[in-house]
């Protein structure tokens, strides 16, 4: 215990009015002084001995108990720190300085070691929360032992707010580069067809020009060449509804302290802005008004349908002028907005002279382009004026034998079918009779249904960039219509559509990669009754090799333990799938250079110092304790206030100014003042 002796204002009035009347009272004082009162310096003394006597003056006897300063030690634990062996000289840095602090019998110290799983180094914040139940006047400084790569640091300015004086301890090699993408802007979202631009910078400790491998959806990769450190805006084309990921990886460099951050991604939800279908009706029947209200009961799809009532060579004996069909717009259809519609439907056609086997070859080349086109045969595509007979018979998937079976029959899931995407959420449904078949030989793609002894009945392929269908019967109309207990008329059209649309939850062949809860969940659909191998590829390029599990008809699941952030790659027999563990562009990788630049406007707004650590982390400073005012960090050296807090244990007061002393004292001296001016 220390006894000390304190003087002790203890006002009689609250303060504001206590300074009210002192401003009067001088102002009154001085009023009388300018007039030339006789009395003006007892006056003054009698005024001074009433301020006094309001504000009470004691004196405080106290038992105090000093406490202990408090300091702050912080091991940075992120994952930047694993690189360069800088979490070995940290830890070793960490664990002399808390056994030389321990030694300081009137300093408490406060020690943490961050969390390694965190998306940046958040050091401050920890500071932070651990003093926070700790008073201002005991906070003796805070060390933190990092690489310098701090992201949660105040603004140097507000210094009142600051907790100090900091120090940085700073691990790792300064001479070491790392060359680095980060992608600077990339928009939210993005229509299916159009191009979006992404802002990318790669930064080289060398500077100069290098070439970036850009992928989509883990497609085929492109190349674009950039100078490194400056912006540089990248076009992507979006291909698909919903999340579309692009990752951009640059090649090593001759310095890395790891290749995680040459490989950067980000997503970008694509959006359809309107589906626009145009269906053509080679003459009217039954399934026409059917599949007509089916694409218009969808809000999302702008439909143009044509019915072809009047081929050209029909003879009519009306004038033309009295006739009130509308003339096919072929030109305009097929030749100048053909790339304009998503989806061609052909209903039942047949070659009739109008549309053109030159328009027949601009379709093909539209598909093989990135078009769809379904085709719903009628009796006319076995005869000889079907479209397997032009120039669109390079994209079509199946080729008619001429002959047309009649009576009914009921159509079946094939193997592949029970696998597709698109057909295997059907398997098991009752279905009702068909009356009539094309009868085709499949020479392309995947059969789907089945017809009359087994025979294909829905038959979908990909041509170069666009797709096909085709269903060899008109006789879809009688699900719709509910005969003989119906069908899923209207799921089956739609989810061939959407397959169409490259919609990726139809896909047939899907690789599919997502990370939860520190495992990597991998799952393969496939038309194959056996997975391939699969690979896992790390961030830091390391290979995983789980095994696949059976999950269902053409399904297959794996999963695989994981531990760093950044993205990860799967494959198996040709697919590629991407995922990103934590956030897109994680704060950690950004930057890996150890750097004393991010700390030290902080330190020196404190008071306080940054210092280098050592390959092995032994030269540390020297730890001084110094006053409250003092210089805090020198060559070598950092230091700790001490800040003299202390606690009352006990007190006693007594007054120095009674009210009857300070009443005759009054009187006295306002004697003296009469008696003054009064001669």
């Amino acid at each position: 215990m220390i006894d000390a002796v304190r003087l002790s204002l203890e006002p009689f009035l609250g303060w504001p009015l206590i300074w009210g009347l002192a401003a009067l009272t001088l102002a009154a004082w001085t009023a009388y002084f300018f007039l030339r009162g006789r009395a003006w310096l007892t006056r003054a003394v009698g005024l001074l001995v009433v301020s006094a006597a309001l504000l009470n003056p004691t004196l405080v006897h106290e038992e105090r108990e000093p406490l202990p300063s408090v300091a702050a030690l912080i091991l940075d634990k992120s994952e930047s720190m694993q690189f360069g062996e800088r979490d070995e000289a940290a830890a070793t840095a960490y664990e002399a300085l808390k056994a030389k602090l321990a030694q300081d019998p009137t300093l408490e110290v406060r020690t943490l070691e961050t969390s390694p799983g965190d998306d940046g180094t958040y050091l401050y914040g920890a500071l932070e929360g651990l003093m926070a139940d700790v008073p201002r006047d005991r906070i003796a400084g805070a060390i933190m032992v990092t690489d310098g790569q701090v992201h949660d640091l105040p603004d140097p300015e507000r210094i009142e707010s600051l907790i100090g004086p900091l120090h940085g301890i700073v691990a790792g090699d300064e001479n070491l580069g790392d060359r680095r993408i980060e992608i600077v802007n990339a928009p939210n979202f993005g229509i299916v067809g159009e191009t979006a631009t992404l802002m990318v910078r790669a930064e080289d400790p060398r500077g100069g020009t290098m070439d970036l491998e850009i992928s989509l959806n883990g497609g085929e990769t492109e190349r674009v060449r950039v100078e490194a450190g400056k912006e540089t805006p990248v076009p992507i084309e979006i291909e698909r509804r919903g999340e579309n990921i692009i990752v951009i990886e640059a090649p090593p460099g001759p310095e890395e302290l790891t290749l995680a951050n040459n490989r950067a991604a980000t997503s970008i939800a694509g959006v359809r802005d309107r589906l626009r279908v145009l269906l053509v009706t080679g003459k009217p029947n039954q399934a026409g008004r059917v599949w007509r209200d089916l694409l218009k009961s969808d809000p999302s799809v702008d439909l143009v349908h044509f019915t072809i009532l009047r081929p050209p060579f029909k003879v009519d004996y009306a004038r033309p002028d009295e006739l009130a069909l509308i003339e096919f717009p072929t030109e305009e259809l097929f030749e100048q907005k053909l790339t304009e519609f998503d989806l061609i439907i052909f209903d039942q056609y047949e070659r009739q002279g109008v549309i053109t086997q030159g328009y027949l070859a601009n379709m093909s080349r539209y598909v093989a382009d990135g078009g769809a086109l379904l085709i719903v045969a009628g009796e006319q595509f076995a005869g000889p004026a079907s479209l397997a007979r032009s120039p669109l018979a390079s994209v079509l998937p199946a080729s008619p034998t001429g002959v047309i079976r009649t009576g009914e029959f009921v159509p079946e899931l094939t193997g592949p079918g029970k696998r597709h995407a698109v057909t295997a959420p059907l398997d098991g449904q009752s279905w009702g009779g068909w009356m009539r078949y094309v009868e085709a030989n499949a020479v392309a793609g995947d059969v789907l249904m089945s017809g009359p002894d087994g025979r294909p009945l829905l038959i979908v392929d990909r041509v170069s960039k666009g797709r096909v269908g085709m269903l060899m019967s008109d006789q879809i109309w009688l699900w719709a219509s509910g005969h003989d207990g119906g069908g899923p008329f209207a799921e089956l059209i739609r989810r061939v559509v959407h397959w169409m649309m490259k919609e990726p939850e139809l896909e047939e062949r899907r690789l599919a990669l997502t990370i939860e809860a520190g495992r990597a969940k991998i799952e393969l659909r496939t038309l194959l009754d056996a997975a391939p191998p699969l690979e896992v590829q790390t961030p830091e390029g390391d290979l995983l090799t789980p095994d696949w599990s059976p999950a269902g008809p053409g399904t297959f699941t794996a999963e695989a333990p994981i531990e760093e952030l950044g993205i990860y790659r799967a494959r198996s027999g040709g697919l590629e799938a991407i995922a990103l563990s934590g956030p897109e562009n994680p704060k950690e990788y950004a930057n890996l250079e150890s750097t004393t630049a991010v700390i030290a406007p902080v330190a020196e707004a404190t008071g306080g110092g940054v210092f280098r650590l050592n390959e092995a982390g032994t030269d540390i400073p020297d730890v001084r304790r110094v006053g409250p005012r003092s210089n805090a960090a020198g060559n070598n050296w950092l230091g700790l206030r001490e800040r003299g807090a202390y606690a009352v244990r006990s007190s006693t007061s007594q007054g120095l100014l009674p009210g009857i002393l300070a009443a005759g004292l009054l009187v006295l001296f306002l004697l003296l003042a009469w008696r003054r001016e009064g001669r």
